[in-house]
């Protein structure tokens, strides 16, 4: 049984949590991304409580439930690290992580987590979310990055959330099938699941929003120069945990060359392929995604 558990960060920020299996057990966290919720996690959240896990999933700041501070600086990856290791001080005290999974946004905050805090997790799994060293470099050089980023400058707009709530969110069910394939079905995007959406959705969309306010990372533009201005350390992007990369290689926000190279930067990684999966490989796939973590996670 999964249930609601708000949990209080000494930061002040409230995450509203969805939970399940036995305390005690080994913990797995699951991040999510943009413009989803913790319940997108439901199906793995089962199957690895089912598994001898204790399974948490919060909804990150400014999403559904959880505190929604106003102030854009708010949103900036080092205030999102923060929230993830004080909610992880909780849930597990005793022990890092048994894993932190994340897709998306929730991948970006995972992979600076697992970059700051690798004692807090003894292993990460990324699905279909970019390395912040292979983006940055692809959102600076590439043509086809750029182009497939170009809705993020949407995003940032001051009539963002209005524009996204026009028609019964037209725009936002867009996401879901741009994102994709553009020739593949997405039956799994049935009416109860949109239910789930507009019930985060109509409790506002701008916490969600000032994520992509909040990053420089974006494609470039002559009045901002957004990732072009931006260089990282290797320090700051080597990620010496074991790394278990879950691609979708049909995304068509994030093309397949953010792969290359990746190895420069997580040089323990196992990367799976999904050649007909998309960005929402979560939804189209949960068995798939859950018998590769838990491929990954028996290994030792």
């Amino acid at each position: 049984m999964i249930r609601v558990q708000p949990f209080e960060l000494p930061n002040g920020i409230t995450l509203d949590c969805r939970v399940t299996g036995t305390p005690g057990q080994p913990v797995l966290m699951f991040l999510h991304g943009f413009p989803e919720a913790a319940f997108v996690w439901d199906p793995l959240l089962t199957h690895f409580s089912q598994a001898g896990y204790c399974c948490v999933a919060p909804n990150l700041r400014g999403f559904a439930g959880s505190s929604a501070p106003s102030d854009v600086s708010a949103y900036r990856a080092k205030h999102l690290v923060q929230d993830i290791a004080a909610l992880k001080a909780q849930v597990s005290p005793d022990q890092a992580l048994a894993a932190l999974v994340a897709h998306d946004w929730g991948g970006a905050v995972a992979w600076n987590m697992a970059n700051q805090h690798p004692e807090l997790l003894q292993d990460l799994v990324i699905i279909n979310s970019p390395h912040p060293g292979t983006f940055l470099r692809e959102l600076k050089s590439s043509p086809d990055q750029q182009a497939s980023s170009a809705y993020m400058n949407f995003l940032i707009r001051p009539d963002a959330e209005s524009l996204l709530a026009e028609d019964d969110y037209r725009r936002l069910w867009a996401f879901f099938t741009n994102m994709g394939a553009s020739d593949g079905p997405h039956a799994w995007l049935n009416e109860d699941e949109k239910n789930k959406y507009r019930a985060v959705w109509n409790q506002g969309l701008t916490g969600a929003l000032n994520y992509y306010r909040a990053s420089p990372l974006r494609p470039p533009r002559p009045e901002d120069p957004a990732a072009s201005a931006i260089e990282l350390p290797l320090a700051m992007l080597t990620i010496d945990l074991p790394t278990l990369v879950i691609w979708g290689m049909r995304d068509m926000a994030l093309p397949p060359g953010l792969l290359d190279g990746l190895e420069t930067y997580v040089p323990h990684m196992q990367l799976e392929r999904i050649e007909e999966g998309t960005h929402w490989l979560v939804h189209e796939q949960p068995e798939r995604v859950a018998r590769l973590i838990q491929n990954w996670l028996h290994r030792k």
